[in-house]
């Protein structure tokens, strides 16, 4: 599996799409976008902190993990910190595999193990 995580302070600006290998058929591209409500009141926008070595090693040892009940060929993943405004990414995830399924259980499963897991705090600020 070919992994890239990294943490920006700016807006999430994703790779362009190039496919790891001839075998994948599937690109599952996740988007966590900021909303403009949480919990009924209305936010300007959240800000992100992480404790960034500890987050990227659990990160890793997740995805590696899901990948030998997943099967999939590359994994990259972004986290913005900071101030992230309502209407932009705070997570961008793009997961590849030979198949769908694979990728987007892959994609759906990584998503709940890293809020969970994953040492990310978010304060919203409201507007």
């Amino acid at each position: 599996m070919t992994l890239h995580t990294f943490f920006t302070r700016s807006p999430i600006v994703p790779p362009p799409f190039e496919a790891v290998s001839k075998e994948i058929g599937a690109d599952v591209e996740f988007y966590g976008l900021v909303r403009e409500l949480e919990h009924g009141h209305p936010l300007a926008g959240l800000h992100y902190e992480a404790y960034e070595p500890m987050a990227l090693k659990q990160i890793t040892r997740i995805f590696t993990l899901l990948a030998e009940a997943h099967p999939v060929a590359g994994v990259t993943w972004i986290h913005r910190l900071g101030w992230v405004p309502v209407g932009e990414a705070s997570l961008f995830l793009r997961v590849q595999s030979a198949h769908r399924a694979e990728a987007l259980n892959f994609c759906a499963l990584a998503i709940d193990a890293m809020k969970r897991d994953v040492p990310i705090w978010k304060t919203a600020q409201t507007a």
